[in-house]
């Protein structure tokens, strides 16, 4: 086994996209980077596995998407939308306001994905510790000094870092440790599988709502669907001992879908996740910080959790590197940098997770809004946009924009 080292620059709790991107990107810049997860890669994930144009051109940085394309990954199109009530509209990538860095998305399966960011996080000079886990944070001067770690055969390490980062995910014991998590309601619960034969998928991805819940569907290989059902916490307690029957009865609620799916063969066992709609507070400490889901776990309504971790890793990047120039503590001006980029980067994710949920509640209006955004072209590209990353905020802020939903 390869030596633990007592002390670095960077230990990273987490290897998933976020932790594993901004493990690359801070090795790729000279810095000594340790990254731990308790999972050995490959490994499945419930997720989505859906990513707008914004995250493959960060994947392109990393120099992983040619490898991900070789392994059958999917490119898509944009998101075609249907609400409660029926009302549809179909954004594209390539016809937003914004250029796109190219004109699809990317799916594939987290199984290939994570692998090969694990991969290209050792090629870029990191360390990647597999079967690992974070025990306890070490604590030094008023903040974060590093953590005790156990790797695979049970043994602990303590492991001293001018640098920690809580890249742990939805139950982070870094967040835990550094603040409190809280979870915006409805808290929702997924369940997630791959099904082929899934009739009549197209190159776009698809969200289909109801209301309480929604689904979520997308090509991740030829013949391949991802297919996510999310339903708020207190119905999925219904699931218990019973997950498949429970998964075909939810999308039962969603017209046609149900129909769609079962002419197709699960092909992986239904996994389960969430909680969504969360956030920690606060996201740096002295010494720490937190990044993609450890920082925030998006409710799947806005689509593309992996490009905010791909993000928040480069945010991590930019902000840290001049930080970490010097032999010294990173100084508090550097992670106010981190927070303002944060800010700057996610406030269109934000709004539009609180828009949509808020729109759940009332189901005519939410039809109405849809049916406003299909009937325009350019508005629907717009927020496919939006969501996607790649089109500011603004653009669905102006008054034109509103006027033409609301009127």
């Amino acid at each position: 086994m390869t030596d633990i080292p007592r002390q670095l620059d960077v230990l990273i709790a987490g290897a998933g996209p976020a932790g594993s991107t901004t493990a690359a990107l801070l090795a790729g810049a000279g810095f000594s980077v340790l990254a731990i997860d308790r999972a050995r890669f490959p490994r499945d994930k419930p997720c989505a596995e859906y990513m707008s144009p914004e995250a493959v051109r960060i994947l392109n940085r990393l120099g992983v998407v040619e490898r991900l394309e070789e392994a059958g990954a999917v490119a898509l199109e944009g998101m075609r939308v249907t609400a409660c009530r029926g009302a549809t509209a179909h954004g594209l990538f390539a016809r937003a306001r914004h250029r796109p860095f190219r004109p699809t998305g990317l799916s594939v399966s987290r199984w290939t994905l994570d692998h090969l960011l694990v991969e290209a996080a050792r090629a870029a000079g990191a360390q990647i510790l597999e079967h690992a886990a974070l025990e306890e944070v070490l604590y030094a001067d008023g903040g974060i000094g590093g953590a005790v770690i156990r790797d695979g055969a049970g043994r602990r390490h303590s492991i001293h870092a001018r640098l920690t980062v809580g890249a742990d995910g939805l139950r982070s014991i870094v967040a835990r440790r550094m603040g409190r998590r809280t979870h915006s309601t409805p808290r929702r619960i997924a369940f997630v599988t791959h099904v082929d034969g899934v009739q009549q998928m197209s190159s776009s991805a698809e969200l289909h709502f109801g209301r309480t819940g929604y689904v979520g569907l997308n090509q991740i290989a030829a013949g391949r669907t991802n297919v996510a059902v999310l339903v708020p916490a207190a119905r999925a307690t219904l699931a218990r001992s019973r997950v498949h029957d429970f998964f075909f009865e939810a999308l039962g609620e969603f017209a046609g879908v149900r129909e769609r799916v079962e002419s197709g063969t699960i092909v992986k066992p239904i996994m389960v996740t969430g909680p969504f709609a969360a956030r920690s507070r606060p996201v740096t400490v002295r010494g720490g910080l937190l990044v993609g889901d450890a920082a925030d776990f998006y409710d799947p309504v806005t689509g593309d959790g992996i490009y905010s971790a791909l993000r928040g890793a480069e945010l991590v990047a930019e902000s840290m590197i001049p930080g970490l120039a010097g032999p010294e503590p990173v100084s508090a001006e550097y992670f106010r940098t981190y927070r303002r980029l944060r800010r700057q980067a996610f406030a269109a994710k934000w709004m539009m997770e609180r828009i949509t949920r808020g729109l759940m509640h009332f189901p005519r209006l939410f039809d109405r809004t849809v049916e406003r955004l299909g009937r325009s072209d350019d508005m629907a590209h717009t927020a496919v946009g939006v969501a996607g990353g790649f089109v500011p905020l603004r653009a669905m802020l102006s008054p034109g924009f509103i006027a033409r939903v609301v009127f």
